[in-house]
């Protein structure tokens, strides 16, 4: 199941801002930013999850 980010729950993130969700398809799990990013696909949530700190920590992080 897909779950979308509605970005009018946020308030303004200024210049730089990030905030990080997940996502399932199927048996994956996904980083997604509203910058734009978006980390590969997991198997494993922590991951996923993971990859979003490490996104939120250092936006130059791929």
């Amino acid at each position: 199941m897909a779950h979308e980010l509605d970005l009018s729950e946020f308030p303004d993130l200024g210049v730089g801002g990030h905030r990080t969700t997940t996502t399932e398809q199927g048996r994956f799990v996904g980083a997604r930013c509203v910058c734009g990013w978006r980390g590969p696909a997991r198997r494993a949530r922590s991951r996923a999850r993971s990859d979003a700190e490490e996104h939120e920590g250092d936006p130059t992080v791929r």
